[in-house]
Formats: C-alpha cells, sequence, structure tokens
C-alpha cells in the first residue's frame, strides 16, 4: 500500500523476481481500458512478464464497486493458493482494501419511492430537524452525520424506514471474506512529503510527454462518457477532460491536476495512518527489496 508515486508497483516487480506471486490490482483507474498513461499502468511487457490481475477488466463508461472487488478479489486470492504462488494485492485505492480485509456493510440499495417521500419531508420541514428525527431513531449514527449534510442524514433515514433496523447497526455487521487469513500489511512512503509532492509533479509531465492528453482526448471523442462517470472524474483526466472542453487553460490543467493528485496522496495516507497493523518502508531505501522480505519472512514465522 502507499500514496500514488511512492514506488509501489516497482517494489512489486522486484518481488515477483524472488517470489513465485501474482499481483492483484487495487487501483480503481487501472481497472479501465484505454487508460493507461494517466494511471501509470504496467507495460504490456510486464504484464506478460509477471501475472497481473484486474487490470483492463471494465469500459470507461462501467462503474467498478468496492464491493465487486472484493468479490473478484477474495475468489482469485483462493485461486492464486491453489497455485501454490502468493497473492499480492499491490495499490493505492484503500477503500478497495478496506472492502477486502475488513469486510462492507450489507446495506440496501436506494428506494426512490421513499427516497422521494424523505426529500419531500426535508422540504417541508428543514435539514436540522430531519437530523432530528435521525437523532431520535439512531443518536450514534446522528453524531458521526453532520447536522449540514443532507445526503448522509437522508440515508440514514431512508436505511431505517426500508429495514426497520439502525444504519449504526447494520454498518457494525461487517465480515471480511478474508476473516481466516492472516495478511501482511506494508506501506510504502518516500523520506518526506515534500519528496513525494516533487515525484507527483514530475510524473505528471511525464505523462504529458507520453501522449497523455492524446489518450484523454480519444476518450472524449467518444460519444458515450461523460465527466460525472468513475473513470474520468480520476485525478488527471478530470481535468485534462475540462481543458479539452475549454474550461482550463494548458497552464491551469497542470496545475490543478498536481494539485488534486497531491490532495489524493494525502487522503491515502490518512486512511494508511489509522490502518491496523502496518508496517512502514522509505521507497527510497537502497536496502528496500531486502527489507521488504525480511518483514515478510518474520511475518511468516510470526504467523
Amino acid at each position: 500500500m502507499g500514496p500514488t508515486a511512492s514506488g509501489k508497483s516497482d517494489l512489486a516487480e522486484q518481488l515477483a523476481g524472488v517470489i513465485d506471486l501474482e499481483i492483484i490490482n487495487v487501483d480503481s483507474t487501472l481497472v479501465y481500458r484505454g487508460m493507461d498513461i494517466g494511471t501509470a499502468k504496467p507495460s504490456r511487457l510486464l504484464l506478460e512478464k509477471i501475472p497481473h490481475h484486474l487490470i483492463d477488466i471494465r469500459d470507461p463508461r462501467d462503474a467498478y464497486s468496492a464491493a465487486e472487488f472484493a468479490k473478484d478479489a477474495s475468489q482469485l486470492i483462493t485461486e492464486i493458493f491453489t497455485r501454490q504462488r502468493l497473492p499480492v494485492l499491490v495499490g493505492g485505492t484503500m477503500l478497495y482494501f478496506k472492502a477486502l480485509l475488513q469486510g462492507l456493510s450489507d446495506l440496501p440499495p436506494s428506494d426512490p419511492k421513499i427516497r422521494g417521500e424523505l426529500e419531500q419531508t426535508l422540504q417541508q420541514i428543514g435539514l436540522l430537524a430531519l437530523h432530528e428525527r435521525l437523532q431520535a431513531i439512531d443518536p450514534e449514527a446522528a453524531k458521526k452525520i453532520h447536522p449540514n449534510d443532507p445526503q448522509r442524514t437522508l440515508r440514514a433515514l431512508e436505511v431505517y424506514t426500508m429495514t426497520g433496523k439502525k444504519l449504526s447497526e447494520l454498518q457494525g455487521q461487517r465480515c471480511s471474506v478474508l476473516s481466516d487469513l492472516s495478511v501482511c500489511n506494508i506501506a510504502l512512503m518516500p523520506a518526506s512529503r515534500e519528496l513525494l509532492h516533487q515525484r507527483i509533479e514530475q510524473r505528471f509531465h511525464i505523462m504529458l510527454h507520453q501522449g497523455f492528453l492524446e489518450e484523454v482526448s480519444a476518450l472524449y471523442q467518444r460519444q458515450d462518457l461523460n465527466e460525472q462517470l468513475p473513470a474520468i472524474r480520476a485525478v488527471g483526466y478530470r481535468q485534462a477532460w475540462q481543458y479539452l472542453q475549454g474550461h482550463l487553460s494548458y497552464e491551469a490543467m497542470i496545475e490543478q491536476a498536481i494539485t488534486a493528485t497531491r490532495q489524493l496522496a494525502k487522503r491515502q495516507l490518512t486512511w494508511l495512518r489509522a490502518w491496523p497493523d502496518v508496517h512502514w518502508l522509505d521507497s527510497d531505501d537502497p536496502a528496500l527489496l531486502e527489507k521488504t522480505l525480511e518483514w515478510i519472512s518474520r511475518f511468516s514465522q510470526a504467523d
């Protein structure tokens, strides 16, 4: 695990030279076909050399959820073990890791009729009164939801109306598909935040040189894609899309894409700091591979 541009894929490639492994992608953008440069997707040569999974499995017009990832990844882990290889999860989409390793709560899909009735009530009595209603029904959920957050307030009330159960109760009933397996959690991070920021900026300029705008232009020229889709909302792609629309200048596109990527890295680090049982390694350590192998060995012996 680790923030974007921290060297996760490079380390995984080095590990594949000494461990019989297969890589499972845990990056929500690498699942999309036709999005190669802006996602720093592994080269075709590398994909042929080392078994990779969950890459190029969706068209950009089709969403791919954390729940789908958890199901697909858990099945792959079982299959990889039957081949007597080590499954190695590589990526920075922390929600995917959470869905797989900690489980997702089994919440019902939204009901348009109930949601419509609740939105009508919202218009009639206001958000504060609606939040107070939630507080009376589910104080634990109300405590976590800001009184000025209509979307989450409505969702909590919708779930209660549909199921008769509190949102906080259902969210507490998480079950992981890998509850009987031990997982070695390794996080990569450069020695300083400033170094990571420099890498992010350098990598974006390299992507532009490699033809990133041409890649986004090919997507833009399709008639079935728009900037509301998860694929097009990905950092870099959203800003390039807005540039092609004429909403951003070239310079503003670059600046905003780099800023958005740095903000993504910050969110990833926030997730990781709260992640249980994670072992941090310096991604610039010359002995990174050796220290990673040492930690995996120590973890295996303890297990």
